[in-house]
Parts: structure tokens; C-alpha cells; sequence
């Protein structure tokens, strides 16, 4: 292969994986180690693990996710908290990667942490933004062992925010890996809050709720076929927080409205709030909940 055709074929394979490649895959392509050698030299290559190279001189947002994969080699998972970042259900933070490799063991490397297990659900091993990667419930598994129970709780409500899991599907987790050390806080995290809210604005209204002592409501209840946020069913109440999340759209917002008709002309009243009231306008937010509740439905 010519150099400028291996070039070539090295950066389109480089940019379906975030702009890395492995020496495996090199060798796979027929290029030998004294070509590495000489573009690491030159900087067309750049080292960024044991065998795992970034082409060109850029990184960009999961580059160091699928080094990390690749530098562990073929079966390997992203895993734990670098996979809850890469789900969305955790913020990027400092430290190494985290990678999981199922029935062998492998040596620990500069930036990565490596765990080893014995097996996988074959369903618990799945790729994002084309990363292999642990599914989201077997990553709130994983991140049961090392999160507090307040991270804990935030990732698993993130989670069922995108629809990435069920409580079935997190019950699946015990039975799977019945003596996985998470298991214990995972259980607790869904047993002390079966009503997982749909966003932070949803725990600050629920905090409200409580603060001002008036009656629990139901949490994400289905309402003539709609999931409502808060439903207060003998008052006929159904209180809606509009997130930035679920509301950040035009079509969004018209469709939330007819919803909204629809469940009025079946006998609800709906209030809606905003983040904004939430933290600024707490007293009125009180108030009219307050109110609502006291009036009769018709």
C-alpha cells in the first residue's frame, strides 16, 4: 500500500472511531511497525495508550472513551462512571477510565481502570456512539459499587428520564449478578424512592410539597392515557414542571398544551412551573398549590 493510501485508509477507519486507532487494527491494514514509528516521530500519530494511537493532532469528545476500549482490546467495555458519562446520566469529571473485560485478566494502565469479571448478560453488552459499552442498567449496577446514594440516585433517575431503564430492567440486574456488590445499594436506591421524578425541577417541587406538609401526591401517574408529573387524584390536581429538558422545542411546548385541553376537558385542572419559580418564586408556587388543593372539583 502506498504511503499516502495508507494515509488515507488509516484516517477514514481513525474517524469512525473518534479519531483513534489501535496497533492491531494497523497491523490489520498490512502497515508495519517501522511506519508507526515514523508518523508517531512526525506527529501524524500520537500516542495516547500502549497501542493505541490519536490521528492528527485534535482529540474530540469520546476520543479518550474509545482509546480506552481499544487499549484494552477486542471484548472490552467502557464501564462504571465512564459509562454513565457516556449514557449522559453523570457529568464528565477528572480520572481515569473505567473499563470492564469479561473472563481474563488484564494488567491495569496509566488512565484506565481496569475490572474483571466473569461474565455478562449477553443484552448487558452494547455499543453508544459506536463505544462498547455496559447497558445503562448493568452501569447503575457497576456504579451502585463506588457512587454515593445521592449520585446514585441522580444517574438511576437520569436513566429513566431517557427511557434507558425500567424498573424491570433494573430488577433483571439482582437476578443476573446476584452477588454483584452493588446489588445492595441499587436495591436501596429503588426501595427508599419507588417515585423516581423525571428531573431535578420535579425534586425540588416534591421538597416544596413536603416543606409545606401538604398531601403526597402521585408521581409520574397515567391519566387518561398520559403520564402526568404529580397527580393529586381527589382533588382532580395534576401539577406539570416544565424542564428545560422536555420543554426546549416548539413542537414540544404545542404538544404538552394539547395534552393539557385534553385533560381539562376530562374534568383536570392542570398547573404548570417552571425551574424559575421553583427556585425564586418558592412562597407562590406554595400558595397556589395550596389552593388548588383546597378547591372542590366540580
Amino acid at each position: 500500500m502506498r504511503p499516502e493510501e495508507a494515509e488515507r485508509t488509516v484516517s477514514a477507519l481513525a474517524g469512525r472511531q473518534h479519531g483513534v486507532v489501535s496497533w492491531e487494527q494497523l497491523a490489520g491494514l498490512g502497515l508495519t511497525a517501522g511506519w508507526v514509528q515514523h508518523r508517531v516521530a512526525h506527529g501524524w500519530l500520537r500516542r495516547l495508550h500502549r497501542g493505541v494511537y490519536l490521528v492528527g493532532p485534535l482529540e474530540v469528545q469520546h476520543t479518550r472513551a474509545m482509546a480506552a476500549t481499544l487499549s484494552a482490546g477486542r471484548g472490552a467495555l467502557l464501564s462504571h462512571y465512564s459509562a454513565a458519562v457516556l449514557w449522559g446520566l453523570r457529568p464528565p469529571r477528572e480520572g481515569p477510565m473505567e473499563i470492564t473485560v469479561v473472563g481474563r485478566e488484564i494488567r491495569q494502565r496509566d488512565g484506565i481502570r481496569m475490572h474483571t469479571v466473569t461474565h455478562l448478560h449477553p443484552t448487558d453488552i452494547t455499543r453508544h456512539h459506536g463505544i462498547p459499552v455496559t447497558s445503562p442498567a448493568r452501569t447503575l449496577l457497576a456504579l451502585a459499587t463506588t457512587a454515593t446514594p445521592r449520585d446514585l440516585a441522580r444517574a438511576t433517575e437520569e436513566a429513566q428520564v431517557q427511557r434507558r431503564v425500567s424498573t424491570h430492567s433494573l430488577t433483571e440486574q439482582f437476578s443476573r449478578y446476584p452477588t454483584h456488590r452493588g446489588t445492595a445499594a441499587l436495591r436501596q436506591t429503588i426501595r427508599t424512592d419507588p417515585k423516581l421524578t423525571r428531573s431535578e425541577a420535579e425534586r425540588r417541587l416534591l421538597e416544596l410539597i413536603r416543606a409545606a406538609r401538604l398531601p403526597d401526591p402521585e408521581v409520574n401517574a397515567r391519566v387518561n392515557g398520559f403520564e402526568v408529573d404529580f397527580l393529586w387524584r381527589r382533588a382532580a390536581l395534576i401539577v406539570e414542571v416544565d424542564g428545560y429538558a422536555f420543554h426546549s422545542s416548539r413542537s414540544s411546548f404545542e404538544r404538552d398544551r394539547r395534552r393539557d385541553r385534553e385533560l381539562q376537558a376530562a374534568g383536570y385542572r392542570v398547573l404548570r412551573f417552571t425551574w424559575r419559580e421553583l427556585t425564586e418564586e418558592r412562597e407562590a408556587v406554595v400558595a397556589t398549590l395550596t389552593a388548588g388543593l383546597l378547591r372542590r372539583p366540580a
